[in-house]
């Protein structure tokens, strides 16, 4: 008989060379060399500060109505009735990023767990220009506004109380504004698309350890006026454990600290394989502290990440609040604000 311990490395084994396989199985043997060449990059945004204070390591947390962003089998162990959150981002050159989500556990969990979420992405405004036969070789067409949302909806289930599955499908459109192809004659440009998010996660019951692995963003390819183009599917892994339960000369007796480390590994189908690691030190489960930095590769620009958040329960309701802020080399930071309750 295979011991718990023997369970948990071949498990976090067949998941790392799930990850590493994408990279590896490219035509020919060789690995791909096509970057930055997908689109509606809108969808591989980390829209929760929680998640995004870590360092984008949010694959094996039970975030509840706001895994289904990050991997839908963290919605499925949730406790209470109902979840909500809503979340704003801004973003690099003043683009905005809102996002919602909803997650009800019917019948006490008896029949899983069901969820809903919403995205939009404000551009701001840009200036339209045509050709024209003049000194400047254009001629101003006014303002617009570009801007791109996406819908989904997600189930998950607990299939024992350490073994979690769940999976979302989503429609995304995005609308780069209307062009004008001659005086008096304009086009509008729009695409939309369907997608699917799969996740699982794994709790070994063994000093705290955690493992998972989703799947975000995967859709046939689509084709945009003459150019096709892959949305921005990314393969993730992760592991994570509380130092306080898995070790034991920092054993909490009174259970009021955790401090959470998580590691992440990303296969992106865009770019180059990454490294996401980030810390959670929470008190009392009311306010915690949270870190966490990608190793320089093709995401060099990005920094530290830094975090907080408030976690209390009033009147039956469990109400948070979540601060994050991320450095860029060349950009200014990007702040992420959310809110969520449960009931």
């Amino acid at each position: 008989m295979i011991s718990r311990t023997a369970t948990t490395v071949l498990l976090v084994c067949a998941l790392l060379v799930g990850a590493s396989a994408p990279a590896l199985a490219q035509e020919g043997g060789e690995e791909r060399t096509k970057r930055a060449q997908t689109g509606m990059k809108f969808l591989s945004a980390s829209l929760s500060p929680r998640v995004a204070g870590m360092g984008g390591t949010g694959t094996t947390l039970q975030l509840q109505s706001t895994s289904l962003f990050y991997n839908p089998a963290g919605m499925a162990q949730m406790e209470n009735f109902g979840h909500a959150a809503v979340g704003t981002m801004q973003w690099i050159a003043d683009i905005n990023y809102n996002s919602a989500s909803l997650s009800i556990r019917p019948a006490e969990g008896t029949y899983g767990v069901i969820g809903f979420t919403f995205m939009q992405v404000d551009y701001g405004e840009l200036e339209g220009t045509r050709r024209a036969n003049n000194d400047q070789g254009y001629a101003s067409t006014g303002t617009f506004s570009p801007g791109s949302w996406a819908i989904g909806i997600g189930y998950a289930y607990p299939v024992t109380d350490r073994i979690s599955v769940g999976a979302k499908v989503k429609y995304a459109k995005q609308d780069l504004g209307t062009s004008v192809q001659s005086v008096g004659t304009t086009k509008s440009n729009e695409l939309g698309t369907g997608a699917y998010d799969f996740g699982i996660q794994y709790d070994t019951d063994y000093r705290g350890i955690e493992v998972a692995m989703s799947v975000r963003n995967f859709s046939p390819e689509v084709q945009y006026e003459q150019q096709s183009f892959e949305l921005p599917m990314e393969l993730s892994v992760g592991v994570s454990t509380d130092i306080f339960e898995a070790t034991d000369w920092l054993a909490d007796p009174n259970d009021q600290h955790s401090f959470t480390v998580m590691v992440r590994g990303v296969t992106p189908r865009d770019f180059s394989e990454r490294m996401h690691f980030g810390g959670e030190y929470t008190f009392m489960d009311i306010f915690s502290l949270r870190s966490g930095y990608t190793l320089p590769g093709t995401n060099t620009e990005e920094g530290v990440n830094f975090g907080a958040g408030l976690q209390t329960d009033i009147s039956g309701f469990e109400l948070g609040a979540d601060y994050s802020y991320t450095t860029y080399d060349v950009f200014d930071g990007v702040n992420r604000l959310g809110i969520n309750i449960g009931f």
